[in-house]
């Protein structure tokens, strides 16, 4: 009896070949992730870019080489985000040359740092409320703060600055996102101490920021929007 049956080598060697385009494939996906971006996006029509509005418009006009984003929740996170932007200024002078205007440096200020964006005159006015907010005494009297603190010399190693001031930092080109809403929770707490209008006190505030200093409608939408426009992003705490 003749065996008609088809010989089963094509079969086998068609699904070696599939296998090796299947391998093949992968290989080059795995070598190049941006391929798959690449294929999801013409799948898709087009690639996912970020909406621009004119309120985060301020992130592009800051000049520099190289951007970095440093984002602060508390008191000693601040303090730490002073120090290292200055670390930051300091050795891309030292290792490359470059000056402040070189960098473009943003530190955020929001929750509990956001009381730090305001001068001098307002801690000497609302010192009160505004340490409430941040849970924070001066180190050397134990009382409220009169100033802000760190645009104080004399602190050193009492607070975690490190002795930078922001008016240091400023000098090189810092700037800052102000957490609108941290602000107006402030103007609460002030408000609750004065007896006064709570828009009244925020609106005092936000005539009152340290230089550099730009109101964003929550910190932690300029968190989101500098990444989105080319910002390297530090959390410090």
């Amino acid at each position: 009896m003749n065996d008609t049956r088809r010989p089963r080598w094509p079969r086998r060697s068609f699904l070696a070949k599939a296998g090796a385009g299947a391998a093949a494939v992968g290989a080059g996906i795995a070598g190049n992730p941006s391929a798959f971006a690449a294929q999801s996006a013409s799948q898709d029509g087009a690639e996912f870019q970020p909406a621009r509005h004119a309120q985060d418009d301020w992130l592009d006009q800051i000049k520099g080489k190289h951007r970095f984003f440093l984002d602060t929740v508390t008191v000693d996170g601040l303090g730490e985000a002073i120090f290292y932007a200055n670390n930051y200024y300091s050795a891309n002078k030292s290792g490359y040359g470059l000056d402040g205007a070189d960098l473009a440096v943003v530190i955020c200020m929001r929750h509990q740092s956001t009381v730090f964006a305001f001068s001098d005159l307002m801690w000497e006015k609302y010192g009160k409320g505004l340490a409430e907010r941040a849970k924070i005494t001066d180190p050397k009297t134990s009382q409220p703060p009169v100033l802000n603190l760190y645009r104080a010399s004399g602190y050193a190693g009492a607070l975690s600055n490190n002795g930078v001031t922001l008016d240091a930092i400023i000098k090189n080109g810092a700037h800052f996102a102000v957490c609108q809403l941290a602000t107006r929770a402030s103007a609460g707490v002030i408000a609750r101490q004065t007896g006064r209008p709570v828009d009244e006190i925020y609106q005092e505030l936000v005539a009152n920021l340290v230089p550099n200093a730009h109101m964003v409608p929550a910190g932690i939408v300029a968190v989101n929007r500098a990444q989105e426009r080319g910002y390297a992003f530090g959390y410090v705490g």
